[in-house]
């Protein structure tokens, strides 16, 4: 998608980009800086309610690390039994 900057300054952002990625008149953007590549990054009011339930379904990472402590602490038991 080509945009072109006015004498201003301004870039519109085409209508179905602002419905695509909810953007309102008085949404706030981030324009980023990726060494070269500019990126307009829309901000997220609340981003730990907005990423609530993102792996929804993926397994657990918590259930994981809980599994491993109790296999280390399992394995340093025997080393020191040894």
């Amino acid at each position: 998608m080509v945009l072109t900057i006015s004498n201003k300054g301004w870039v519109v952002i085409p209508a179905e980009m602002r419905k695509k990625y909810k953007l309102a008149p008085g949404s706030e953007v981030m324009l980023v800086d990726y060494g070269g590549v500019l990126t307009i990054v829309p901000i997220v009011a609340d981003p730990i309610k907005r990423g609530r339930g993102l792996l929804k379904g993926q397994p657990s990472l918590s259930a994981a690390l809980k599994k491993d402590r109790e296999f280390e602490k399992k394995r340093e038991k025997r080393l020191i039994d040894a």
